[in-house]
Order: structure tokens, then C-alpha cells, then sequence
């Protein structure tokens, strides 16, 4: 016997709605079959059953919003049966105390694991009061990976109670304080209070835009913003693209954009100039080998940035058809964490809706964000001192 639980299927989720379930009750199941359809906050996800049985119960409804860690279902083996109530496992947990206390061993071990650190695979009864510092005789207890994210955030971890073994500090402990540790700005958990009509629509924020919401209030709050503003002559791009685009419709190829010129030329700078392509961590910068190179693609939800892996590498032929494959994946999310995950800087382009000029706000951890305007049309000043059309 075995429940199908909520998965976390993106670092930034925190629960999941069912789309759609691909098996019914009664259904017999192998490894590998996929369950269901779970959409996280970015994208459309398969959930794939890791045991083999028959689905006996479902317990989330198709478009039911459910927490990682929940019950979706029981899949019992062969000649297993379907627990009494009373017996039944509280809610999120999936065999009782042992199994919730082999999930807080797992989460440990990962937050740990990622550092090359060992995690006592036994929890040890949790701290009454008095945070880290009191479960330790003085000494705070966090991982490593806890401690980067206080001292980038300047949290004093003596605060904070730990939920790991021992009263351990993870990683997750620090997620509701994070806009704590950023000084006056409001915090995030706590609604600026809205006076709302009675013939007032409320629409609920979906996943998407509930992570958009944390992250930049993160990000303004937490990185500090300065903005470079430059114009150019865009007369010979324009002219390149003509030239080029009139040699591939002739060819019968695919025609290339504006902003597959632009995305080709952030990569170059970023190769030539690898400082931008880095991250601040604490007590040192982060400068990555490679370019991986964000994207902002609008969708109906929000905003998706998903990834041009090694985009150094890559021509302009292959970014601009990545560009299109990873956009038409966004708009129906239908993109895998791996593809909208580890961005090292973002270029947004709002040109081709007119928009002259914007502030984009930088995506965490990376460093950099190019926002791109429009191309107009207006007097400028040669080198003979002419006023011309440029």
C-alpha cells in the first residue's frame, strides 16, 4: 500500500492543482505510468507512479489545489486493503509518524546533501522556545546551505527556530523571513489592507503569479537596483536583418527577428565583459563559465524566463529556434524546471509592443537584466552636425 503524494516539482512550488487524472479508480497501474497532470507554478507537469498496483482511491479532484506532501491517492498492491478511517494517515503524512519523519530525515539530507555535509538521519524532539542557539547550549545548529542564505540576508539565526533534526536550521526555516531580513520594507506575508466594494471581482492570485509577487518584492527589497539607460543607432542592425532575411526567404529558410539579433549580441557582450554574468553570494561573486541566457516570454498567467543553456556556444540559426521552441512551451506550459531553472542574466524585450523604455526588475540570484525598447524613428545629430532621420 502506497499513497500517491503532492511532488515538489519546481524549486519555487509550494502546491499544485490536478488537472487532469489520467488513471481512475480501479485502474491497474505499472512504474512509469503517468497518474496525473499537475500544474506547479510555472508550468503543466506529468506525475508518474513509482509502485505497482491498482488505484483505489483519489483523494484531490480534478482542479483541486492540493500542498506538496498531501495525499492524492492510495494505490494498494495485490492483496492489500484500503485502510479503516480511523486508522487513516493524517493529512500530508503517508504512513503516520514514520513516514513524516522520514520526509523531515530526506529534506534535511538534501539541504545538507548539496554541501557535502552529513545530516543525522534520526530527527530529535524539536526545541521548545528559544531558537537555535537554546536547542545547542549556545551553539546554532543550521546547515550550511541555511547559514549562505542568513548571512546574504542578514538574519540572525539565533532567532529562528529550526524545524531539522535536533532543532536544526534548514533552508526552508528562512523562507518566511526573508523579507524580514531587508529592514523597513513591508514584509512579505503581511497584505496592505485593500477597501473592497461589495460589487467588487476578487480573483484569486494563481501559483504563477503568487512566486512573481514573492520573487520581486524579494529582489527590489533585497538587491540593490541602479539602471543604465543607452541609445542606439539600431540602422545598421535593421539594415543586416533586411540584408540576411532577403537571403533566407530565397533559401526557403526561416527569417529571423529583431530580437534573435538582439539575445545573439547580449551573449557576445556577456563572453566579453563575464563579470554581469555572475551572482553575489554573501561573502563572494559568483562568475559563471557559461551563458546561460534567460528569456522573457509572456504568458496568460505572468511571466516565464525560461533558459538558453550554454548560449555562447550556440549561433543565431540555433538561439533563435531554441527561442521559439522554449516560448511555444511556455505559452501552453508544457516546459520541464530544468528549462526555466538556472538563468545567469535575462534579457526582456517589450520593442515590438511599442514600448520606448522600462525599468525590468532583476531576476534572483542573477546580477543583470537588459530591457529592451522599441526601435523609433527620430531626429538625431551626425558626425558633420546635421540634423538627419535616425
Amino acid at each position: 500500500m502506497s499513497y500517491i503524494e503532492m511532488p515538489k516539482l519546481s524549486d519555487t512550488m509550494t502546491e499544485g492543482t490536478v488537472v487532469k487524472w489520467r488513471k481512475a479508480v480501479g485502474d491497474s497501474v505499472s512504474v512509469g505510468d503517468v497518474l496525473a497532470e499537475i500544474e506547479t507554478d510555472k508550468a503543466v507537469m506529468e506525475l508518474e507512479a513509482f509502485d505497482d498496483g491498482t488505484l483505489k482511491e483519489i483523494y484531490v479532484k480534478e482542479g483541486a489545489k492540493a500542498q506538496i506532501g498531501d495525499k492524492l491517492a492510495l494505490l494498494l498492491g495485490a492483496g492489500e486493503s484500503a485502510p479503516k478511517k480511523k486508522d487513516e494517515a493524517p493529512k500530508g503524512k503517508a504512513e503516520g509518524s514514520k513516514a513524516e519523519e522520514s520526509k523531515t530525515d530526506n529534506r534535511s539530507m538534501a539541504d545538507a546533501g548539496e554541501h557535502g555535509q552529513e545530516v543525522a538521519p534520526k530527527p530529535q524532539p524539536k526545541p521548545q522556545s528559544g531558537g537555535a542557539a537554546a536547542a545547542s547550549g549556545g551553539r546554532i545548529k543550521a546547515s550550511p546551505l541555511a547559514k549562505k542564505i542568513a548571512a546574504a540576508r542578514s538574519v540572525d539565526l539565533s532567532t529562528i527556530q529550526g524545524t531539522g533534526p535536533g532543532g536544526r536550521i534548514v533552508a526552508k526555516d528562512l523562507e518566511s523571513v526573508s523579507a524580514k531580513a531587508s529592514g523597513p520594507a513591508v514584509p512579505a506575508a503581511q497584505a496592505i489592507p485593500v477597501p473592497v466594494p461589495e460589487n467588487a471581482k476578487r480573483i484569486p492570485l494563481s501559483g504563477m503569479r503568487k512566486i512573481i509577487a514573492e520573487r520581486l518584492l524579494a529582489s527590489k527589497t533585497q538587491i540593490p537596483h541602479f539602471y543604465l539607460n543607452i541609445e542606439v543607432d539600431a540602422g545598421e542592425l535593421l539594415k543586416f536583418r533586411a540584408q540576411t532575411n532577403e537571403y533566407l526567404e530565397k533559401a526557403g529558410a526561416g527569417k529571423f527577428t529583431i530580437n534573435d539579433l538582439v539575445l545573439k549580441a547580449v551573449v557576445a557582450a556577456a563572453v566579453k565583459v563575464p563579470r554581469v554574468n555572475a551572482s553575489f553570494a554573501g561573502d563572494s561573486i559568483i562568475e559563471y563559465p557559461d551563458v546561460h541566457l534567460s528569456v522573457a516570454v509572456a504568458v496568460d498567467d505572468g511571466l516565464v524566463t525560461p533558459v538558453v543553456r550554454e548560449a555562447q556556444k550556440k549561433s543565431l540559426r540555433q538561439i533563435s529556434e531554441a527561442v521559439k521552441d522554449l516560448a511555444t512551451r511556455a505559452r501552453t506550459k508544457k516546459l520541464k524546471p530544468e528549462e526555466y531553472q538556472g538563468g545567469t542574466l535575462t534579457v526582456s524585450n517589450l520593442g515590438s509592443y511599442g514600448i520606448d523604455n522600462f525599468f525590468a526588475v532583476i531576476n534572483p540570484p542573477q546580477a543583470l537584466i537588459l530591457a529592451i525598447g522599441a526601435i523609433v524613428k527620430k531626429p538625431v545629430v551626425n558626425d558633420q552636425d546635421q540634423i538627419v532621420i535616425g
